[in-house]
């Protein structure tokens, strides 16, 4: 083992990080791949523990079957992040050279073709994450040109489905992010007044969301929240102004608490004056709903059940909806807190099991506006465990 930092970011231990590469590669065994290329940022950090802004520049973690240990691959400037992140020695953090980036002449890709063959893996079968974000078509398009003897298969979401059941030390971070996640929503609350800007409204959001509580610090999220007011809440993903609130607007919010990576999504409205009885009862609808399905989680429950006993209780109100209500969170790197691998939806027959985490969202988008009680959840043997604590209602201010 090579000599590391004097200090070192250590979220998880050792064993911890060796036990995700043994899944991973029991995985990789199941689906015939000898090396597996990892280029999204959340993967590489829960399988290295790396955790820096680079992911603008080429970078890559390497599991090979007959290697005990990934190797971090990046630009050699962050080779020194890694040495303070990653668990692995110095040994196995390989750098390339400056010229390499941001080149027409060359590409770190082009690199890395040539680490591999070195190392002795230009023949494997290796598998890549295709779909992921950061492998561009340029990527493919190098690695498959330099290393023509190798056979490339589609390794998507295969890391992101070893994600899906936490430890005990990811759940204590979520729990940690649902705390900052719900004293951020409530200062959001407390902010909206006639006459203050929509913008000022998430400045106070974001100061709580990366100052934390008194006892946690925060840090930013991987996402803007979803913030809309008035006829803009009619879509679920737009973003604030800088218009004063004025009596009668709506105030649709989606955020996340944020704790060493790990987010607590969280979502709530609210209203300047008294909400119409319309909204009331929508808002009642959705809660009716959320809190069914939260009671109806269980380990050994399908996500599809979870769906029906949603939609058994807006069909009784007569509403129907036709997106997913839930997504599976936890790491969190732009542009996306979700884990990308199932969905609480019709059709959808993964069966949850203690430590899965997820983000149950049954929001309702209307004619003239939008509303949403959201809860972030962990699965234990007694059910559902929420990791935020705010009311779930439909806030009224200045009423």
């Amino acid at each position: 083992m090579g000599t590391g930092p004097s200090r070192k970011i250590e979220l998880f231990g050792r064993a911890e990080f060796m036990d995700r590469v043994a899944r991973t590669k029991a995985r990789m065994v199941e689906q015939g791949i000898d090396l597996l290329l990892v280029a999204s940022p959340a993967n590489q950090f829960w399988l290295t523990g790396y955790d820096g802004w680079s992911f603008y520049t080429p970078q890559m973690v390497v599991v090979a079957l007959d290697e005990e240990e990934p190797l971090w691959f990046g630009r050699k400037m962050d080779s020194v992040g890694a040495r303070f992140t990653v668990f692995m020695g110095e040994e196995r953090i390989v750098p390339y050279p400056d010229e390499y980036v941001a080149s027409r002449e060359r590409h770190p890709m082009q690199y890395l073709a040539m680490l591999l063959k070195q190392r002795g893996h230009g023949t494997k079968r290796i598998g890549v994450e295709t779909d992921d974000y950061y492998y561009t078509a340029r990527w493919h398009d190098i690695l498959t040109h330099d290393l023509p003897d190798a056979t490339f298969v589609d390794a998507f979401l295969l890391v992101n489905w070893c994600r899906l059941t936490k430890s005990e030390r990811e759940i204590h971070y979520l729990m940690e992010a649902g705390a900052i996640g719900t004293a951020a929503m409530t200062a959001a609350v407390e902010a909206c007044r006639t006459g203050v800007r929509q913008c000022d409204v998430m400045a106070e959001l974001y100061r709580v969301t990366i100052g934390g509580t008194p006892e946690i610090g925060g840090t930013f999220p991987c996402k803007p929240p979803n913030a809309m007011v008035g006829e803009l809440c009619t879509a679920p993903h737009l973003s604030w102004t800088d218009e004063v609130l004025q009596p009668g607007d709506l105030f649709y919010i989606e955020q996340g608490g944020v704790r060493h990576r790990y987010h607590a999504p969280l979502s709530r409205c609210v209203y300047l004056g008294t909400p119409t009885q319309a909204m009331l009862d929508t808002t009642a609808v959705i809660v009716e709903g959320l809190e069914a399905v939260l009671d109806a989680v269980k380990p050994g429950v399908v996500l599809e059940e979870l769906e029906a006993v949603w939609r058994g209780v807006i069909a009784r109100h007569g509403i129907e909806k036709d997106s997913r209500i839930g997504y599976p969170v936890g790491i969190g790197y732009p542009p996306t807190w979700g884990e990308l691998t199932c969905s609480i939806r019709k059709g959808d027959r993964t069966v949850m099991e203690p430590g899965m985490t997820f983000h149950c969202i049954p929001a309702l988008w209307l004619d003239q506006y939008g509303l949403v009680v959201s809860e972030s959840f962990v699965v234990t043997e007694g059910g559902a465990k929420p990791f935020g604590s705010v009311p779930r209602v439909l806030f009224a201010r200045d009423a």
